[in-house]
């Protein structure tokens, strides 16, 4: 519906045109009425009509000089004006005033329809116009985006203009849906962060190769996003079911420099590639000089040195894990799971590449172990089924557990029965691992156990709970530096296992007493 203004100084005229034609009919809704040309004016200002009907002859300002002060101030709509008075003069000065029609009183109903269906056919027309037009603009710019992003297009100086390309910084993200299992996203981090970025101009959001990404355009955006990642890691994962649990962010470093931007769309298309490495529950990545290093060498071992490396790796691992496995030692099962974790992150191979040496790994202890034991039935999965499991996981850690899990399943079958010595297990791998994000979530596979479980035997044993243990430990590792180093406080707590040093201050404090400066005052 297009929006109608009447004006005209008598009230029973303005009623008798707002009901001598069916005005929705027609395509058109009356918005508003003026009984002067000063409320004319205030009106058009206020409620941006594109049809004004009007009297030439009002009190205060007149029809006419209404129109020519609308006309001055850029009003753009259509004037239909209405006069008792027929005579040219007034005819040829509202033409001036680029008037659309001139309608004597009374009005003629079939020549205002007439009229209206003129006008109508003319907005129509615009409004399909303008939308062609707006849209070919929002592909051409999207097209210039994508082309300087992959870098495939060099921007002039009035292109990057164009895409308001004149701020401090510049850095790339790609943003997916979180979890593998769900069709739909629910929630596009370019809203989260216009949420508390008023300017839209330093956000956009584009869709490349069905991929989702962002580029952020100065340091307010740039300081939202790192914010947002503090909740993402550390000792305050996002809240389940939130809107910051739904997505996967892989973040480029910030770049200073529009021309620099390539640079930081690749690193973070790198990072996306490289989802395989992340840790259970992690939401982000964030390119740092070690990733760059891994990321640049991937391609960069000849087809025979990966083939040695693979035979290694596969020969070395699967004796080590055979081993363990005959003298039940969970403890180096669980190190050499978690060495083997760090060596395929750092392995000059591709995401497939690793997947099959796993695969390989995999079949390679099992039939170690189908030869020492061969007078014990023990339960593996059927190779089609191991195989399908690992080269279909999204991620390494899942491997990792599934190969923690199958040891377990061994060490039972052939004669492992003690549930108790587990807990030691547990308490020897955290005084060696404290200072790594150690949770109750991603320790229990290595021991072959779900995380509810063990916590509950953990709990029994102990007399307290996982995580209070586990904080009871990073203190007493703290109190010790504290007591004998001049090892800044923020650095102490990142020995220890945390990340964020304000958390460090609230359990360092619960469990002594005293912040860490009064703690390290008292007994240096």
């Amino acid at each position: 519906m297009y929006k109608v203004l009447i004006a005209d100084d008598e009230k029973i005229i303005r009623m008798g045109l707002c009901s001598v034609i069916d005005w929705e009919a027609q395509g058109f809704s009356i918005v508003g009425e003026a009984s002067n040309g000063s409320e004319v004016i205030r009106a058009v200002g206020e409620l941006s009509p594109d049809v004004v009907l009007i009297d030439i002859r009002m009190p205060k300002i007149s029809g006419l000089d209404a129109i020519k002060q609308l006309r001055e101030d850029g009003f753009n709509g259509r004037f239909i004006v209405l006069s008792g008075y027929s005579d040219f003069e007034y005819a040829q000065t509202a033409i001036n005033y680029n008037v659309t029609s001139y309608l004597t009183k009374p009005v003629d109903t079939d020549k205002l329809i007439e009229v209206l269906g003129r006008i109508k056919e003319e907005l129509d027309n615009e409004q399909e116009a303008r939308q062609s037009r707006d849209d070919f603009m929002s592909k051409a710019r999207k097209q210039l985006l994508r082309g300087l992003l992959t870098g495939e297009i060099k921007l002039s100086d009035n292109e990057k203009n164009d895409l308001s390309l004149n701020h401090s910084c510049y850095q790339v993200i790609f943003c997916e849906k979180y979890s593998h299992d769900i069709e739909d996203q629910a929630y596009e981090l370019s809203d989260l962060l216009r949420v508390t970025n008023k300017n839209e101009n330093e956000i956009e959001n584009i869709s490349l190769d069905g991929r989702n990404v962002i580029l952020l355009k100065g340091s307010h955006p740039i300081e939202k996003l790192n914010l947002m990642l503090d909740k993402f890691s550390g000792d305050f994962p996002p809240e389940k079911n939130s809107p910051l649990d739904s997505i996967f962010m892989a973040c480029g470093s910030v770049v200073t420099e529009a021309d620099d931007i390539p640079q930081s769309y690749k690193e973070a298309m790198s990072l996306l590639m490289h989802r395989f490495f992340c840790d259970k529950n992690q939401h982000s990545m964030m390119y740092s000089e070690n990733t760059q290093t891994v990321l640049s060498d991937e391609d960069k071992m000849s087809a025979a040195d990966k083939q040695s490396l693979r035979d290694e790796m596969i020969e070395n691992y699967s004796s080590l894990l055979v081993n363990n496995i005959q003298v039940f030692n969970r403890n180096k099962i669980a190190e050499t799971l978690k060495e083997l974790q760090a060596a395929l992150y750092k392995a000059p191979l591709t995401i497939r590449e690793e997947k099959d040496l796993l695969v390989d790994i995999y079949l390679k202890i099992k039939e170690k172990l189908v030869i020492l034991f061969s007078q014990t039935e023990i339960p593996f999965m059927t190779n089609s089924e191991a195989l399908s499991f690992i080269i279909n996981s999204h991620y390494l850690y899942e491997i990792i557990q599934f190969l923690s899990e199958q040891a377990d399943m061994v060490m039972t079958s052939i004669g492992y029965s003690s549930r108790d010595s587990i807990i030691d297990d547990v308490i020897y791998y955290i005084e060696h691992n404290y200072s790594s994000n150690i949770t109750l979530e991603n320790i229990a596979p290595l021991f072959g156990y779900n995380s509810s479980y063990l916590g509950k035997i953990f709990s029994k044993k102990l007399g307290t709970n996982f995580n209070s243990y586990l904080d009871s430990v990073r203190i007493d590792k703290a109190k010790d530096i504290l007591e004998r180093s001049k090892i800044q406080v923020y650095k102490v707590a990142e020995m220890v296992g945390y990340k964020n040093v304000d958390y460090f201050h609230i359990k360092f404090k619960k469990n002594t007493g005293m912040s860490p400066a009064e703690y390290r005052k008292q007994h240096s």
